[in-house]
């Protein structure tokens, strides 16, 4: 009986390495890793570009007074609606001293020469009448008093536009500041007590207000020179502000600059679209200087077959894009790729493979579910 025993736990061991030959012979003609496989999809892809700048009204005019002085009182507030001819601010005049006195010295001067030439006139004047002087030198002396009269007028009307500001008496001319158009006051950059300075061809002046209608709003952007030579004018744009996350407002490329601007090491062009701001919703405010983003499509394709492009692969000598197409198990092919419209995400076939092709995804590898 020990015989049969033995003979039979002989039999099991034998069994048993045998069974573990198999097994691991199995197992090691099996790959242990395969590749994660994916397919084409019909789908629609958009090719667009960002442009991030800010909305802006199309016209700003800057108000600025036709003489110096000080801010005596400022009428209106930022924000106001206002119309042209409306009163923004007033302005005292404060005259310049040495100014003053030469142009006071000017009308006494005036003054005696008017005094001189009508005693001369007055004088003459008598003996042409009874004929002792000529035609000729009458009219010569009544010239020179008239011009001496004119002379007077001129130095006190300088005198009065140095001591009051106007040449009538009331500086309301000059001093009262109004407006030129109609629209919105952005900004008043000046306070009473403030000085400014009169407008003139050596001398901007200083603004008192800044005004524009805000119903004529641009977005003004800058684009990548990589981006640029796909844009043209007319080109629809979808802007998007920060203020209001909701709203989309409409508005059509209307310039792009002929010279680039290089920031940073990249050479970006400026753009403008005019905005559809009255098609918008009216309880929306769209205010000058909100930042904004506005997308731009450049290509738009529906219904068409696309893979993912981290699925591309590159040819080292050529750059043609290609895939490795699934064959057999753990077995692909490489299918060279015509390709088509990108949106970054997704791309195009055009030609190469079909929808049922199952594509390799070369970066990343799949563990098999009998390893575990």
């Amino acid at each position: 009986m020990n015989k049969y025993v033995k003979y039979g736990l002989i039999g099991v061991v034998v069994i048993g390495i045998l069974a573990a030959v198999v097994y691991f012979l199995k197992q090691n003609s099996t790959p242990v890793e395969l590749y994660k496989t994916e397919t084409a999809e019909r789908k629609d892809i958009v090719n667009k570009v960002i442009v991030t700048g800010k909305v802006i009204p199309e016209d700003e005019i800057n108000i600025k007074p036709q003489i110096s002085g000080i801010i005596d009182k400022i009428m209106l507030e930022e924000g106001v609606r206002v119309e042209s001819g409306d009163l923004i601010a007033v302005i005292k005049v404060v005259p310049n001293e040495q100014s003053l006195n030469q142009a006071a010295g000017r009308v006494r001067n005036a003054e005696l020469a008017l005094n001189n030439a009508k005693l001369e006139y007055d004088r003459n004047k008598t003996l042409f009448d009874k004929g002792v002087i000529s035609n000729q030198d009458y009219n010569n002396l009544k010239l020179t008093y008239e011009q001496a009269m004119q002379e007077l007028k001129n130095a006190q009307a300088d005198y009065q536009i140095i001591r009051k500001g106007s040449a009538g008496g009331s500086s309301s001319a000059n001093t009262n500041i109004r407006a030129t158009v109609s629209g919105t006051i952005l900004e008043i950059p000046v306070k009473e007590g403030d000085q400014v300075i009169q407008s003139n061809n050596f001398n901007e002046g200083t603004t008192i207000a800044t005004i524009a209608d805000m119903s004529k709003m641009i977005f003004e952007g800058e684009v990548d020179e990589a981006e640029v030579g796909k844009l043209s004018v007319g080109m629809p744009l979808e802007i998007s502000l920060g203020a209001l996350e909701e709203q989309k407002f409409d508005a059509k490329l209307k310039f792009i600059a002929p010279k680039g601007v290089e920031e940073e090491g990249a050479v970006q062009f400026k753009i403008e679209g005019d905005l559809d701001v009255k098609a918008s919703d009216s309880t929306s405010y769209v205010r000058a200087g909100y930042s904004a983003n506005a997308s731009i499509v450049l290509e738009e394709k529906k219904d068409i077959l696309a893979i993912k492009e981290a699925l591309l692969q590159f040819d080292k000598d050529t750059e043609k894009p290609y895939v490795e197409v699934q064959t057999g198990e753990n077995e692909f092919e490489r299918r060279d790729l015509e390709l088509g419209v990108s949106d970054g995400i997704d791309v195009e076939i055009v030609s190469g493979i079909d929808e049922d092709d199952k594509i390799k995804v070369w970066n990343k590898l799949e563990k098999r579910s009998d390893e575990n």
